[in-house]
Order: structure tokens, then C-alpha cells, then sequence
């Protein structure tokens, strides 16, 4: 996959998780949890790419 859409899909992913953090603090299970309904179960973050999208946002 080339670097401008795995930035892309970075980023999308980063939005997708503030904009349920947004709703009030949540663990990770939440999240993904949150995201699925969100997108009436279009959307499925695994724990592979949620975690290290959540560190990448904490710093």
C-alpha cells in the first residue's frame, strides 16, 4: 500500500476514534464496539489497528 493512503486510512481511522471519544471516555473494546454501530455494522476495527492508532493519538 502506498504512503498517501495509509495516511489516509490513518487518518480516518484517528477520526473515527475521537469522534467516539467525543461521546465520553471509553477502553478500546468500547471504541471498536462504538465504531461498528456507528457505521451499522459496516466498519469492524480490529485490536491490530485500533491499539496502535490510540498510541499513535496519545503522543
Amino acid at each position: 500500500m502506498g504512503k498517501d493512503k495509509r495516511g489516509l486510512l490513518q487518518g480516518t481511522l484517528d477520526m473515527l476514534i475521537l469522534r467516539a471519544l467525543k461521546l465520553g471516555l471509553m477502553h478500546g473494546y468500547g471504541i471498536s464496539m462504538l465504531i461498528r454501530q456507528m457505521s451499522e455494522d459496516v466498519l469492524r476495527v480490529e485490536q491490530g489497528s485500533l491499539y496502535p492508532a490510540l498510541y499513535r493519538l496519545e503522543k
